[in-house]
């Protein structure tokens, strides 16, 4: 659990990590950067190879307008099947956002001591706005110093959602048919 494209990881460890995942293709990884500068940089060069496998999401932290807001387009210019946003902690209110190209949404609140409180208007924001756009929209959590009590409904609602998937088809030997999204 790190930065996978953090400066101090080398370009030919980043490959043999994309091997192993293409090799695993009956799990779902989701890799999350705060680098899409980096990621899309390989991901349209030397990670061609493993970019357009629906079964690899690729994500950028978004936690504010001022650093995160400018990774959303950073992610979009990597040519891969699934994008997605990480939304937490919402620092802010994030504004009107370009929502083409990203499949999924996760937001959450901040946790732990010294946590900062999270507006509501600012989730409800991002939640119309993954509707208006067919963004996938997951809410994490509210966060707080007591996380389990402030939960994750957000209106009454629980908001689970993923990018939509076609199912697995296991073969006898291990092998099986990839996962396909059934949007763009």
């Amino acid at each position: 659990m790190s930065d996978l494209f953090h400066p101090g990881v080398p370009d030919e460890y980043i490959v043999q990590v994309c091997e192993v995942m293409l090799q695993a293709n009956w799990h779902t990884f989701q890799v999350l950067t705060k680098r899409p500068d980096r990621m899309a940089k390989l991901l349209n060069s030397k990670l061609a190879f493993a970019s357009m496998f629906k079964h690899i999401w690729w994500g950028t932290s978004v936690e504010n307008r001022k650093h995160g807001v400018p990774r959303i387009g950073q992610l979009r210019s990597a040519r891969v099947a699934v994008r997605f946003l990480s939304v937490e902690p919402l620092l802010e209110d994030l504004g009107k956002l370009n929502l083409r190209k990203i499949h999924w949404m996760i937001v959450g609140g901040e946790s732990g001591a010294g946590a900062r409180p999270m507006d509501p208007e600012w989730v409800r924001s991002l939640e119309r706005q993954c509707r208006e756009s067919d963004v996938s929209f997951f809410f994490k959590q509210w966060g707080g110093t007591r996380k389990s009590e402030t939960g994750r409904l957000l209106d009454g609602f629980t908001y689970d959602e993923l990018p939509i998937l076609t199912q697995i088809t296991v073969r006898s030997g291990g092998e099986h048919d990839g996962i396909g999204l059934s949007r763009p």
